[in-house]
């Protein structure tokens, strides 16, 4: 059975959808099968891993209007395996997503099903996967709380940088919200730093100040501010495929043996 993991921060430009697609990446490479869910209407999860989001968005433009994406998932229009699309790279697959999603969104408020609606569908692929990822909004939105709810782990981005716990406190009351009410298995996976400089004082500091307040939530590895890590998404590819030699690259393995070692002992 799957474990679900939900890649979250309401903040904005922390390294959210780079971590989850190369987690998701070298997860694969370790022989892991893997789904990453990109419930971002960003869509750049998608586009991250080689889909052109802006084709896909045309492909609504028929007589029925429907495509093949997250949005049709969430408006229960389609299951989640109608979507699924493997990618390139052996293990991997990706429920895509366009901007389209924003509009599902408003849509699902109207719906009983607004909260477990992914819950449902990811139930229906459990036995297909090792693990799903998702990649959720820079936002507490529906779409994020959907995320939440059909996971069974958070994982929590926080970029080392200026205002870095900004809305973590928030993020984590919502967290206990939703494991009071519909979730009671979710759990706090771990808390990656990114875009962390050693060379500077405040990065520095701003880690010491995230492992006082998570403890031993905080993975030992952090993922470096790395022009490979930033220039790989134009590419369409993880960082491990542009340049794999990078210390970004390294960084991101060795997350994911982080991540299956926590996993197999939570």
């Amino acid at each position: 059975m799957a474990k679900v993991i939900c890649i979250t921060n309401q903040k904005g430009g922390v390294g959210k959808t780079t971590t989850a697609v190369n987690l998701s990446y070298y997860l694969s490479k370790a022989k892991q099968r893997v789904l990453l869910i990109d419930l971002d209407p960003q869509g750049n999860a998608t586009s991250g891993l080689g889909f052109d989001v802006n084709e896909m968005e045309m492909a609504y433009n028929t007589e029925t209007g429907v495509g093949n994406t997250m949005t049709e998932v969430m408006m229960g229009l389609k299951s989640l395996s109608d979507v699924i699309l493997h990618t390139k790279y052996k293990n991997l697959d990706i429920a895509p997503t366009t901007p389209q999603l924003a509009n599902a969104e408003v849509e699902l408020t109207k719906s009983n099903k607004k909260f477990v609606q992914l819950k449902k569908e990811v139930e229906k692929v459990f036995l297909n996967y090792d693990y799903i990822i998702i990649d959720s909004p820079p936002s507490l939105s529906l779409l994020t709380v959907n995320g939440m709810i059909a996971a069974e782990y958070l994982l929590l981005p926080v970029q080392t940088e200026f205002y870095a716990m900004q809305g973590v406190a928030q993020l984590l009351e919502s967290m206990k919200l939703v494991k009071k009410a519909t979730n009671p298995n979710l759990k706090l996976l771990g808390v990656v730093a990114t875009m962390y400089d050693k060379r500077t004082t405040l990065s520095v500091q701003v880690l010491d100040e995230v492992k006082k307040y998570f403890k031993d939530k905080v993975f030992e590895t952090t993922i470096p501010r790395n022009v490979r890590v930033a220039e790989a998404p134009s590419h369409g590819v993880p960082v491990g495929e542009y340049q794999k030699f990078s210390k970004g690259a390294f960084a991101y393995k060795d997350l994911a043996d982080e991540v299956m070692k926590r996993t197999m002992e939570m």
